[in-house]
């Protein structure tokens, strides 16, 4: 008889395919699935006993913003503890690869208040070197989307240019190639810069060749600066673009705000009618009221032109700086901006003791305009600044949040994301807690799905979506990324005001077969790949 690897015996297994729990046991060898059933006769080298939990797939992560810490910390505790074996990110259009060194430097600067400090030695080039960073050197799977920021960057530099003619044919093989090398599609993050320059036909142009290419086309919905897409909020520049381009598209963290909430008809109206059209859509959520930017991003578009070189030569000089602070006071607002009393600092790595505290108690305390404070701060930190914003006064609205959360994870086209941004001292909760939340909070307070429904919709949804051959089930032959859990006492432990709290109920994680969480500690354990495979 074949001695095995592990076995995980006992335990209630969901297979990823939606269908009910079976109590069996998982046989795991060369790093996959091996057998499922009765193995009480099999010989193990490592055994663990599962009586009373769950046994799933490891949970797939459509969107997090990990790529440069887990280069510093690829243990990546706060990410594999929610039971996420394999993240997806290169999103919102904002990530370090296809490009030079000279670029991967200059878009690292910018970048760092969402990304933090990667090491500046790594190899972006292309994207086969830069998934090479990550093969066996994280402790979770790593699959990339080729950034339509760096795609402009490497075809235009950071400045404010139409893509068309040589440089549009460029860029379309860049994202051919970047495929090619694995990447599983293209990101376009319309409110970042440098994609924040381009129009509606650009990005179709994009699409269209990521869609030949075989990859999906996630979109970050634009929402400031609407005036070179179709509509302020994006909605119908998406479904034109994924109707005119023929690609399949999904949209990024598209999910109700707490000024909407119970209005789920808004929200999917439009995007309902296109889908019956024939959009190829699907869309991820994750499970809170609000989200997590860096400011950077939310400089005028004239301040923007050349990069973080010439954005803090701006911000240095007083003329320019009150023009800056004069439209984030102002103009900024008008045009669809989250609005500045709400932004709470996340990140401020030389002044960590603002962290947590809100732009408008800053400014305050300074007696200047918020808009002058964040000036400030951005030249202070050297762009180096993350934010949260804050939360819903109305515990009602929250609630409300919650329960349309759970009623849009109950289509079949939506699936479970962390979107994580782990920077700084008060990191947004949803970096620690975000699938447990979903799997164990709001699945207990409002039903509405089966618990094997819900790992459905981490597991071999988004496997399937973008291509992740292998993952996503637990069936013979297919790679062992495996959580083990007990769903009665799974629970998210971050809160706003206290992120950086790790979630209980999570025993066991497997990557690879590699067991790299064993009673709820993590073992130091590095078997990620780069996916797919």
């Amino acid at each position: 008889m074949v001695t095995l690897d592990v076995v995980i015996r006992n335990g209630q297994v969901i297979d990823g395919t939606g269908r009910p729990a079976v109590r069996c046991d998982i046989g795991i060898r060369d790093g996959r699935v091996d057998a499922v059933g009765d193995l009480s006769a099999a010989e193990a080298q490592r055994s663990i006993d599962a009586t009373g939990l769950t046994v799933a797939p490891g949970f797939v992560d459509t969107h997090t913003h990990s790529e440069g810490d887990l280069l510093v910390n690829p243990q990546h505790e706060y990410g594999i503890r929610q039971g996420i074996t394999t993240e997806i990110f290169g999103l919102d259009g904002v990530s370090y690869a296809p490009l030079s060194r000279e670029h991967y430097l200059m878009y690292r600067r910018y970048l760092a208040g969402l990304l933090g400090d990667p090491p500046e030695d790594i190899d972006t080039t292309t994207v086969a070197a830069f998934r090479a960073n990550y093969h066996q050197r994280v402790a979770v799977n790593t699959a990339y989307l080729v950034p339509h920021g760096a795609i402009r960057l490497a075809t235009l530099g950071f400045r404010d240019a139409p893509l068309f003619g040589p440089a549009l044919i460029a860029a379309e093989r860049l994202v051919r190639e970047s495929i090619d090398q694995g990447a599983v599609g293209l990101s376009s993050g319309l409110n970042y810069y440098p994609g924040a320059w381009s129009d509606t036909a650009e990005v179709t142009a994009l699409a269209k060749a990521t869609g030949l290419a075989g990859g999906v086309h996630v979109i970050e919905l634009r929402y400031r600066g609407g005036a070179r897409g179709s509509d302020p909020w994006g909605v119908a520049e998406a479904i034109e673009v994924g109707l005119r381009s023929g690609a399949r598209i999904h949209l990024a963290h598209h999910r109700i705000q707490p000024e909407t909430a119970g209005d789920l008809d808004a929200l999917m109206g439009a995007l309902d009618g296109a889908i019956a059209s024939g959009l190829d859509c699907t869309f991820d959520i994750y499970p809170y009221p609000t989200g997590s930017s860096f400011p950077a991003a939310y400089l005028p578009s004239w301040a923007q032109e050349g990069g973080p070189d010439a954005i803090l030569e701006h911000l240095r000089d007083p003329s320019e700086r009150a023009r800056i602070a004069a439209y984030l006071d102002g103009e900024y607002g008008s045009r669809g901006g989250i609005a500045l009393e709400r932004f709470v600092f996340s990140y401020l790595p030389r002044q960590p003791e603002l962290e947590g505290a809100a732009l408008r108690e800053i400014a305050e305390v300074r007696r200047v305009s918020m808009g002058t404070a964040l000036c400030d701060l951005l030249l202070a930190e050297e762009l180096k600044v993350g934010f949260c914003i804050s939360v819903p006064e109305s515990m009602s609205r929250w609630r409300q949040v919650s329960k349309d959360a759970m009623q849009l994870l109950a289509r079949p086209d939506y699936m479970i994301c962390s979107d994580i941004t782990p920077l700084g001292g008060m990191p947004h909760p949803r970096s620690y807690g975000a699938f447990p939340r979903f799997l164990g909070r709001l699945r207990r307070a409002f039903g509405g799905l089966t618990l094997e429904q819900m790992v459905h919709r981490c597991t071999d949804v988004p496997a399937r979506r973008f291509g992740l051959a292998g993952r996503g089930q637990l069936a013979p032959g297919y790679w062992a990324d495996v959580v083990v859990f007990d769903a009665d006492r799974l629970m998210d432990n971050a809160t706003y005001d206290d992120p950086r709290q790790f979630p209980s109920g999570i025993a066991h994680v497997l990557v690879n077969g590699r067991i790299a969480v064993e009673n709820e500690r993590v073992t130091g354990v590095l078997a990620g790949h780069a996916v797919p495979d």
